[in-house]
Protein backbone atom coordinates (compact mmCIF):
# COMPACT_ATOMS: atom_id res chain seq x y z
CA UNK A 1 0.00 0.00 0.00
CA UNK A 2 1.19 3.69 -0.97
CA UNK A 3 -0.22 6.82 -0.04
CA UNK A 4 -1.31 9.38 -2.81
CA UNK A 5 -2.79 12.79 -3.34
CA UNK A 6 -4.79 14.26 -6.44
CA UNK A 7 -3.15 16.54 -8.83
CA UNK A 8 -5.63 17.52 -10.77
CA UNK A 9 -8.74 19.91 -10.09
CA UNK A 10 -11.38 17.23 -9.30
CA UNK A 11 -10.43 13.27 -9.98
CA UNK A 12 -13.44 10.85 -11.05
CA UNK A 13 -13.27 7.44 -8.80
CA UNK A 14 -15.28 4.76 -10.53
CA UNK A 15 -16.63 1.41 -9.70
CA UNK A 16 -14.07 -0.50 -12.39
CA UNK A 17 -11.43 0.49 -14.18
CA UNK A 18 -12.81 1.72 -17.18
CA UNK A 19 -13.61 5.15 -18.63
CA UNK A 20 -16.63 4.20 -19.31
CA UNK A 21 -17.51 2.52 -15.55
CA UNK A 22 -19.77 4.75 -12.95
CA UNK A 23 -18.50 7.74 -10.90
CA UNK A 24 -19.10 6.41 -7.49
CA UNK A 25 -16.76 9.26 -5.47
CA UNK A 26 -14.53 12.25 -6.59
CA UNK A 27 -11.12 13.27 -5.14
CA UNK A 28 -10.55 16.67 -4.94
CA UNK A 29 -7.24 18.42 -5.54
CA UNK A 30 -4.69 17.33 -2.88
CA UNK A 31 -7.29 15.01 -1.13
CA UNK A 32 -5.33 11.61 -0.25
CA UNK A 33 -5.86 8.34 -0.38
CA UNK A 34 -4.30 4.70 -0.23
CA UNK A 35 -3.02 3.10 -3.40
CA UNK A 36 -3.57 -0.57 -3.72
CA UNK A 37 -3.20 -2.14 -7.08
CA UNK A 38 -2.73 -0.73 -10.68
CA UNK A 39 -4.58 -1.93 -13.81
CA UNK A 40 -3.72 -0.57 -17.28
CA UNK A 41 -4.21 3.47 -16.63
CA UNK A 42 -6.25 2.95 -13.29
CA UNK A 43 -5.15 2.36 -9.78
CA UNK A 44 -7.61 1.07 -6.85
CA UNK A 45 -7.58 3.92 -4.19
CA UNK A 46 -9.10 4.02 -0.70
CA UNK A 47 -10.20 7.58 0.13
CA UNK A 48 -8.67 9.02 3.52
CA UNK A 49 -11.36 10.60 4.37
CA UNK A 50 -14.51 8.80 4.21
CA UNK A 51 -12.87 5.23 2.96
CA UNK A 52 -14.63 4.97 -0.02
CA UNK A 53 -13.40 2.39 -2.30
CA UNK A 54 -12.83 2.90 -6.54
CA UNK A 55 -10.64 3.63 -9.60
CA UNK A 56 -8.77 6.69 -10.47
CA UNK A 57 -6.71 7.34 -13.50
CA UNK A 58 -3.08 6.70 -12.51
CA UNK A 59 -1.79 10.02 -14.01
CA UNK A 60 -4.31 12.11 -11.88
CA UNK A 61 -2.53 11.18 -8.64
CA UNK A 62 1.11 11.76 -7.22
CA UNK A 63 2.86 8.99 -4.73
CA UNK A 64 4.06 10.76 -1.69
CA UNK A 65 5.61 8.99 1.72
CA UNK A 66 3.69 11.74 3.85
CA UNK A 67 0.43 13.70 3.74
CA UNK A 68 0.73 17.41 4.81
CA UNK A 69 -2.25 18.17 7.20
CA UNK A 70 -4.66 21.21 5.73
CA UNK A 71 -5.21 24.15 7.68
CA UNK A 72 -8.34 24.67 6.67
CA UNK A 73 -10.58 24.85 3.42
CA UNK A 74 -10.94 26.70 0.28
CA UNK A 75 -14.43 28.67 0.95
CA UNK A 76 -14.81 30.20 -2.30
CA UNK A 77 -17.24 28.98 -4.38
CA UNK A 78 -13.88 28.55 -7.62
CA UNK A 79 -10.78 29.11 -6.58
CA UNK A 80 -7.61 29.92 -8.03
CA UNK A 81 -4.11 27.64 -7.12
CA UNK A 82 -0.93 27.44 -8.97
CA UNK A 83 0.83 24.02 -9.73
CA UNK A 84 4.37 24.86 -11.18
CA UNK A 85 3.60 28.41 -10.97
CA UNK A 86 0.11 27.78 -13.77
CA UNK A 87 -3.05 28.16 -12.08
CA UNK A 88 -5.97 25.98 -11.82
CA UNK A 89 -9.32 25.92 -10.82
CA UNK A 90 -10.44 24.36 -7.81
CA UNK A 91 -13.71 23.88 -5.77
CA UNK A 92 -15.02 25.04 -2.53
CA UNK A 93 -14.02 22.59 0.05
CA UNK A 94 -10.97 22.04 -1.47
CA UNK A 95 -7.78 21.58 1.04
CA UNK A 96 -6.46 24.53 1.81
CA UNK A 97 -2.58 25.39 2.71
CA UNK A 98 -0.63 28.43 4.47
CA UNK A 99 2.58 27.81 3.16
CA UNK A 100 3.93 26.26 -0.27
CA UNK A 101 3.83 22.40 -0.47
CA UNK A 102 6.41 20.72 -2.31
CA UNK A 103 5.17 16.99 -3.99
CA UNK A 104 7.02 15.35 -6.03
CA UNK A 105 7.90 17.46 -9.05
CA UNK A 106 5.42 19.99 -7.95
CA UNK A 107 4.80 22.87 -6.55
CA UNK A 108 1.89 24.00 -4.59
CA UNK A 109 0.98 27.25 -3.90
CA UNK A 110 -2.43 29.00 -2.60
CA UNK A 111 -4.12 31.64 -2.76
CA UNK A 112 -4.30 34.07 -0.44
CA UNK A 113 -7.49 33.46 1.67
CA UNK A 114 -7.76 33.57 5.19
CA UNK A 115 -8.85 30.56 6.41
CA UNK A 116 -7.77 28.58 9.54
CA UNK A 117 -9.30 25.54 10.92
CA UNK A 118 -13.04 24.54 10.26
CA UNK A 119 -15.61 27.01 10.31
CA UNK A 120 -18.48 26.64 13.60
CA UNK A 121 -21.25 25.18 13.14
CA UNK A 122 -23.53 27.51 13.26
CA UNK A 123 -26.77 28.69 11.68
CA UNK A 124 -24.87 31.73 9.34
CA UNK A 125 -22.12 29.67 7.89
CA UNK A 126 -24.65 26.77 6.82
CA UNK A 127 -26.65 29.44 4.90
CA UNK A 128 -23.48 31.31 3.54
CA UNK A 129 -22.15 27.78 2.75
CA UNK A 130 -24.66 26.22 1.26
CA UNK A 131 -25.21 29.55 -0.96
CA UNK A 132 -22.04 28.98 -3.18
CA UNK A 133 -22.99 25.88 -4.66
CA UNK A 134 -26.38 27.05 -5.73
CA UNK A 135 -26.46 26.55 -8.66
CA UNK A 136 -23.86 23.97 -9.49
CA UNK A 137 -24.94 20.71 -11.25
CA UNK A 138 -26.14 17.36 -10.39
CA UNK A 139 -23.76 14.76 -10.83
CA UNK A 140 -23.60 11.33 -9.69
CA UNK A 141 -20.66 10.48 -7.70
CA UNK A 142 -20.12 14.34 -7.35
CA UNK A 143 -18.35 16.39 -4.70
CA UNK A 144 -17.51 19.70 -6.41
CA UNK A 145 -19.36 22.73 -7.70
CA UNK A 146 -18.33 21.60 -11.01
CA UNK A 147 -20.99 18.38 -10.44
CA UNK A 148 -22.33 17.53 -7.51
CA UNK A 149 -24.81 14.66 -5.96
CA UNK A 150 -26.73 15.15 -2.98
CA UNK A 151 -24.60 13.47 -0.41
CA UNK A 152 -21.76 14.95 -1.93
CA UNK A 153 -23.58 18.34 -1.10
CA UNK A 154 -24.45 17.47 2.83
CA UNK A 155 -20.45 16.22 3.32
CA UNK A 156 -18.87 18.57 1.71
CA UNK A 157 -20.75 21.51 3.61
CA UNK A 158 -20.42 19.37 6.73
CA UNK A 159 -17.03 18.77 6.40
CA UNK A 160 -16.18 22.56 6.44
CA UNK A 161 -17.92 23.14 9.52
CA UNK A 162 -15.76 20.19 11.50
CA UNK A 163 -18.54 17.58 11.15
CA UNK A 164 -17.69 14.12 9.59
CA UNK A 165 -20.64 12.76 7.28
CA UNK A 166 -19.85 9.63 5.49
CA UNK A 167 -20.16 9.33 1.69
CA UNK A 168 -24.37 7.91 1.02
CA UNK A 169 -26.72 8.94 2.05
CA UNK A 170 -28.37 6.10 3.60
CA UNK A 171 -25.13 5.73 5.72
CA UNK A 172 -25.88 9.41 6.92
CA UNK A 173 -28.79 8.76 7.85
CA UNK A 174 -27.78 6.02 10.30
CA UNK A 175 -26.15 9.11 12.44
CA UNK A 176 -27.29 12.03 14.09
CA UNK A 177 -30.59 12.22 16.78
CA UNK A 178 -33.74 11.70 15.47
CA UNK A 179 -35.92 14.78 15.27
CA UNK A 180 -39.87 13.81 15.45
CA UNK A 181 -41.50 16.59 13.56
CA UNK A 182 -40.37 18.97 10.75
CA UNK A 183 -41.70 21.97 13.02
CA UNK A 184 -38.70 21.50 15.61
CA UNK A 185 -36.17 21.08 13.00
CA UNK A 186 -33.51 24.41 12.51
CA UNK A 187 -31.17 25.05 10.10
CA UNK A 188 -28.37 22.48 9.57
CA UNK A 189 -30.68 19.67 10.16
CA UNK A 190 -30.31 16.59 7.51
CA UNK A 191 -34.17 15.42 5.95
CA UNK A 192 -33.90 12.31 4.46
CA UNK A 193 -35.95 10.74 1.35
CA UNK A 194 -36.91 6.88 0.41
CA UNK A 195 -38.32 5.29 -2.48
CA UNK A 196 -41.30 3.47 -2.58
CA UNK A 197 -39.52 0.10 -1.38
CA UNK A 198 -38.52 2.15 1.77
CA UNK A 199 -34.85 2.52 0.54
CA UNK A 200 -33.36 6.52 1.50
CA UNK A 201 -32.16 7.68 -2.02
CA UNK A 202 -31.80 11.74 -1.34
CA UNK A 203 -31.09 13.95 1.25
CA UNK A 204 -31.25 17.55 1.96
CA UNK A 205 -30.14 20.39 4.50
CA UNK A 206 -33.00 22.08 5.94
CA UNK A 207 -32.50 25.98 6.22
CA UNK A 208 -35.59 26.03 8.59
CA UNK A 209 -38.84 24.22 9.05
CA UNK A 210 -40.10 24.90 5.76
CA UNK A 211 -37.30 25.40 3.03
CA UNK A 212 -34.80 22.82 2.02
CA UNK A 213 -31.28 23.23 -0.09
CA UNK A 214 -30.55 19.88 -2.27
CA UNK A 215 -28.79 18.14 -5.33
CA UNK A 216 -31.22 17.69 -7.54
CA UNK A 217 -31.14 18.16 -11.13
CA UNK A 218 -28.71 21.44 -9.40
CA UNK A 219 -28.38 22.64 -6.17
CA UNK A 220 -31.64 24.70 -5.19
CA UNK A 221 -33.94 25.37 -2.41
CA UNK A 222 -37.28 24.41 -2.63
CA UNK A 223 -40.00 24.27 -0.22
CA UNK A 224 -40.74 21.16 2.50
CA UNK A 225 -43.58 20.14 4.67
CA UNK A 226 -44.31 17.04 6.73
CA UNK A 227 -44.32 14.96 3.36
CA UNK A 228 -41.67 15.65 1.41
CA UNK A 229 -40.31 18.34 -1.12
CA UNK A 230 -42.30 20.41 -3.03
CA UNK A 231 -40.48 21.96 -6.16
CA UNK A 232 -40.44 25.94 -5.86
CA UNK A 233 -40.32 25.90 -9.45
CA UNK A 234 -43.51 23.61 -10.48
CA UNK A 235 -45.09 23.57 -6.90
CA UNK A 236 -45.28 19.14 -7.48
CA UNK A 237 -44.34 17.26 -5.03
CA UNK A 238 -40.54 15.32 -5.55
CA UNK A 239 -39.35 13.70 -2.97
CA UNK A 240 -40.95 11.74 0.22
CA UNK A 241 -39.65 12.76 3.50
CA UNK A 242 -37.99 9.68 5.59
CA UNK A 243 -36.70 11.23 8.72
CA UNK A 244 -34.97 14.29 10.32
CA UNK A 245 -31.51 14.13 11.67
CA UNK A 246 -29.82 16.58 13.86
CA UNK A 247 -26.18 17.07 14.26
CA UNK A 248 -25.97 19.53 16.60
Amino acid sequence: MHLCVCIVSVAPIRKEPSHKSEIVTQLLFLESATFFEEQGDFVRIKCTYDGYEGWCQVGQLALVDYVEPNVGWHLNAINNVAINQNNILVSIGTPWFNKPLHINNYLVECAGEENNGNLQFAEENIVALTAKYLGAPYLWGGKSIFGIDCSGFSQQVFKMMGKYLPRDAYQQAELGNNIGFLEEASCGDLAFFDDENGKITHVGILLNSHSIIHASSYVKIDKIDSMGIISSLTNKRTHKLRLIKSFK
